[in-house]
């Protein structure tokens, strides 16, 4: 059976607090953790009210304390918003703290729109031309380099995986050629998905950490007792997605029953292009689903997605997904 993975957006519902999405954060952790997924990942967004990973380094303090075993780890951290340095810190007291369970997976972008720039007093455009130079130059400050003037203490030594994340082909690029593994955020954004799996491929270089390339593309997956209520569960995210888009985003709202048959035709055709990543329904549905994407892409590894308005629904939804797969 291909390994599963956890992405975690840590959402807030309507009608909820940022400490009860924390909380639905470590028990689903620990539900992962349980069921037997290989990571637990939490992904960088600011000024999403929605959204509660913004200090994702804090928040995997809080989810490795719940945990004992699973990775936990950065989908991702955005690294233009950042200095190496710094990261290189956050994440060599983690790895202190659960020794040999941190990930450390870099994206380019900002995770949020221009205002920002201005908040992190930074540049984030000239900051993402400078991508490629700061993942080296954070790998460095990790795996030690005697040309670096400072040493990163906590950081030197640490035992981190690093992953490099993408939704376009500059990601599948970079992480070919430092030879590291790709996650692709095809649950968002699955345009470039082959086309990028195909240069990572053909491009890869071996590197101290990896001899051959491994890909871990990212599913929307709520599994259920049935497609009809995995469906009505979905349709959550599925608002979320469709008011990110038009510029009014907000706490995630309660399921909304026929919600795609309610929607204007470019909205239904954007979910329906976001759908080409998602497996949504009962056991059945969801492992056929997950196994003719593992057909397409020739995975390594996939990490699954997907909020519900019911934190107890997406534990649920993660173990019918693992029986399903096991089963």
């Amino acid at each position: 059976m291909i390994p599963l993975s956890v992405l975690d957006l840590v959402p807030v519902r309507e009608g909820g607090t940022l400490a009860q999405a924390y909380a639905a954060a470590a028990k689903l952790a620990q539900t992962a953790e349980a069921a037997g997924y290989k990571r637990f990942w939490v992904a960088e967004h600011h000024a999403m009210e929605g959204i509660a990973g913004a200090a994702t380094a804090v928040v995997l303090a809080h989810i490795g304390h719940a945990t004992s075993t699973i990775r936990i780890g950065s989908g991702g951290i955005m690294l233009p918003n950042h200095n190496p340095f710094v990261i290189a810190e956050q994440f060599g007291t983690l790895d202190a703290l659960f020794p040999g369970r941190i990930d450390l997976g870099l994206g380019r972008a900002p995770g949020a729109d221009g205002r920002i720039a201005q908040a992190f007093r930074k540049n984030l455009g000239q900051a993402a031309e400078y991508f490629p130079q700061d993942v080296v130059e954070l790998r460095a400050l990790i795996t030690g380099d005697p040309a670096l003037p400072l040493t990163a203490t906590p950081g030197l030594g640490a035992n981190i995986e690093f992953w490099m994340l993408g939704s376009s082909l500059f990601g599948a690029q970079l992480a070919a050629r430092l030879g590291m593994p790709y996650a692709f955020a095809s649950h968002f954004a699955p345009d470039h998905l082959d086309a990028a799996l195909e240069l990572y491929r053909r491009d890869f270089r071996p590197s101290a950490a990896m001899d051959r390339p491994h890909v871990m593309p990212a599913m929307t997956v709520i599994c259920a007792d049935s497609d009809e209520e995995a469906e009505l569960l979905s349709s959550s995210q599925l608002q979320s997605f469709v008011r990110l888009r038009s510029g009014t985003p907000g706490k995630l709202p309660p399921p909304v029953p026929g919600y795609r048959e309610s929607l204007p035709a470019p909205a239904a055709a954007m979910l329906a292009n976001i759908g080409q990543a998602s497996a949504v329904g009962s056991m059945d549905t969801v492992r056929d689903a997950i196994a003719r994407f593992v057909e397409r892409t020739g995975a390594d590894e996939i990490i699954v997605s997907g909020s519900t308005f019911d934190p107890d629904a997406r534990t649920r939804s993660l173990e019918l997904t693992m029986k399903a797969l096991k089963g």
